[in-house]
């Protein structure tokens, strides 16, 4: 059986956008250091740090381990950078950090609009909802 020209080739362009969806999706978040709520992360430099600077310190927390050893630690869903100076000012480390939950061991309940998360490590308890806090001026 042939397919009609138009449906085939309608058949290889859906084909080829899923084929680069993934790889899509890979490339946006390769580009983000990922860290998991209330999980750490230990980046070793190759020199000595002057300043490490969080653009929000609701979402992620650095810590200084030792003077090449700082250790990342998600603290909220979301997105902020991450700045890491030397004595000189120049920057070792821009990055932009993504902290989410650890996606293995979760079971997401949907009913209608409301979503339920679940951590199942071993039993499954309802994960902990975090919001960040508004400053009021």
């Amino acid at each position: 059986m042939t397919l009609p020209f138009a449906t085939s080739r309608a058949a290889i362009l859906a084909f080829a956008i899923a084929a680069l969806a993934p790889a899509v999706a890979v490339a946006t978040e390769g580009d983000m250091m990922r860290v998991y709520m209330d999980h750490a992360r230990v980046l070793k430099l190759d020199r000595p740090v002057s300043k490490v600077i969080i653009g929000n310190a609701e979402v992620a927390d650095a810590t200084v381990a030792d003077a090449r050893t700082i250790v990342i630690t998600g603290r909220n869903f979301g997105t902020t950078n991450l700045v890491i100076l030397d004595q000189d000012g120049n920057a070792i480390v821009d990055e932009r950090i993504l902290v989410s939950i650890d996606e293995g061991n979760t079971v997401r309940i949907y009913k209608q609009t409301s979503r339920t998360v679940l951590s199942c490590t071993p039993n499954c308890e309802r994960h902990a909802e975090r919001k960040t806090t508004g400053s009021t001026n």
